[in-house]
């Protein structure tokens, strides 16, 4: 049986008790999906330490976004989809972006473009971009640093694409009015 609960702080393990309370300070809540990593310890800190580190990159929110939710749609994570639609918007990322991101057309800008394609390279190639893939994505303006951090935003949604299918968290209500499934993209 695959029944993953989702921890309160209080219930937690001891070991993701302070990780699962500076999670809630940071957001102002304690999503479903970080309350359910909370089974593990090293898995719910593996998650926010990644997340801290890619928030470090020379990357803006708006590309950090493309590359997380280019890797969500990929793996069909409608979790993931949701909450990083609503970053997105709380962020102030642009509408047109956002439902590119969504849909999987491309987005109009044609650097942000590059980014979107050459993460989906990434991810389907599992890292064997070829050297034309790899020099198209310089000529648009990007950075050899980039493509490293296009790899460690792949990393950081494997944590999270990955676990949501077995431990099956809920949808929270702060992203449930932005819920999305590829059922519900083709229906567009």
């Amino acid at each position: 049986m695959n029944n993953y609960g989702s921890h309160t702080i209080e219930s937690a393990p001891e070991a993701s008790k302070p990780i699962l309370k500076a999670a809630k300070a940071k957001l102002g809540f304690l999503p479903n999906l970080m309350a359910t990593m909370a089974e593990s310890p090293v898995m719910v800190e593996s998650y926010l330490t990644m997340m801290g580190l890619f928030d470090k990159t020379d990357l803006s929110e708006t590309e950090r976004q493309i590359i997380l939710m280019t890797n969500n749609r990929l793996n069909g994570c409608t979790y993931c989809m949701a909450a990083h639609t609503a970053v997105s918007k709380m962020a102030g990322v642009d509408e047109g972006v956002i439902e590119a991101l969504r849909s999987g057309t491309p987005i109009d800008d044609p650097k942000l473009e590059a980014l979107r394609t050459f993460s989906a390279v990434i991810h389907e190639t599992r890292g064997w971009a070829s050297e034309e893939q790899i020099e198209a994505f310089l000529a648009a303006g990007y950075t050899k640093q980039t493509v490293l951090e296009v790899i460690v935003g792949t990393s950081l949604k494997v944590l999270s694409n990955y676990t949501t299918p077995i431990v099956k968290p809920k949808l929270d209500n702060a992203f449930a009015p932005v819920a999305w499934s590829p059922e519900l993209v083709a229906a567009e």
